[in-house]
């Protein structure tokens, strides 16, 4: 029998520092299981939610760099912020500004991803598609473990909602123990992540568009290595990995239009989700699901079956990407 063949999966040795670096992304928010070629989607394909990702890793020229320095808002930030912050910038061992993703997705579960990541984190748990950890600690802060290495802490500094979008800010510290590294490397993060409502879909559905510019400051050796020896792999994997982010946060909003009650069910499933937080997915689902039946009729690209499916099949349907064949047996046991 032929075996159903998927996107092969990064392996461990992908520099886990580039998830401390871009892990608040989006959703910001998977990194070890996502696959670079994975982004080489045909253009024609009629399941195609985003751009290809190309050969655009983004930039890291001064003029990016001081573009994004200035579009900090630094004032409005608490002093204790802003301290922090400007000690990040002062101290930046590499900078980096990804491509613009463009994705299909409802604007309110883009919203309720961006406040609460450690719901998607805990979605990808489930699924068995990451191994990273992301556990609140306090308000607007959180601990991370990446499964490979890295472990750190994250604390949003500012954020700011517009009708149409928004800007999140976050800094970080962190570490890494592993083979990439003949010591500890530890260091510090700033991301600044901007995100707007674009251009509709010809078929009516949402679409968004999110940058993120990256400030990473690294401690010791870690300067010299990150600098001589991993800033490309580095730039190419966070550019991947954003892209990737991306799909699942489209392919989850297709689900919720298609089948909410599933997702709704699945919300009811996450272990390390506060029952508050699982309740308000579930309801976020639910509208999305109505929203789109009153404004459009279900995408073409979606199977057309007017009956709900069940959450095992929705569970399917979002890892199958990520997740080898043999894997997703599981989930309709």
């Amino acid at each position: 029998m032929e075996k159903t063949m998927r996107r092969s999966i990064v392996s461990a040795t992908t520099p886990t520092i580039a998830s401390f670096l871009f892990l608040f992304i989006c959703s910001q928010w998977i990194n070890n299981t996502v696959c670079c070629a994975a982004s080489q989607e045909q253009a024609s394909s009629p399941q195609k939610k985003l751009s290809i990702l190309g050969t655009d890793w983004g930039s890291s020229s001064r003029h990016a760099r001081r573009r994004a320095e200035e579009a900090l808002p630094l004032n409005k930030m608490s002093e204790d912020n802003r301290l922090a912050v400007q000690k990040s910038l002062q101290s930046t061992t590499l900078y980096r500004r990804l491509p613009v993703e463009l994705f299909t997705c409802d604007s309110e579960l883009l919203a309720f991803s961006l406040d609460k990541p450690e719901a998607i984190v805990d979605i990808w748990r489930l699924l068995g598609i990451s191994r990273l950890s992301l556990d609140p600690t306090g308000p607007d802060e959180w601990k991370l473990t990446d499964g490979y290495g890295t472990v750190g802490q994250l604390h949003l500094v500012y954020r700011e909602r517009r009708q149409q979008g928004g800007m999140l800010v976050f800094q970080g510290q962190g570490a890494y123990t592993g083979p990439l590294s003949p010591k500890n490397l530890t260091g510090g993060c700033v991301l600044m992540v901007r995100y707007r409502e674009a251009e509709p879909m010809v078929d009516g559905r949402l679409r968004q568009a999110i940058q993120i510019d990256a400030f990473l400051n690294m401690d010791g050796i870690g300067l010299e290595i990150v600098t001589r020896t991993l800033q490309p792999l580095i730039a190419r994997s966070a550019a991947a990995n954003l892209h990737e982010i991306c799909l699942f946060m489209s392919s989850l909003s297709d689900a919720a239009t298609v089948n909410p009650h599933g997702v709704a069910t699945l919300a009811g499933r996450l272990t390390q989700t506060s029952e508050a937080d699982r309740k308000t997915l579930a309801s976020v689902a639910k509208t999305v699901g109505k929203r789109q039946k009153i404004q459009q009729p279900r995408p073409h690209h979606l199977v057309d079956n007017e009956k709900n499916v069940s959450a095992d099949q929705v569970s399917v349907d979002l890892s199958s990407r990520w997740v080898q064949s043999d894997d997703l047996d599981h989930f309709q046991k």
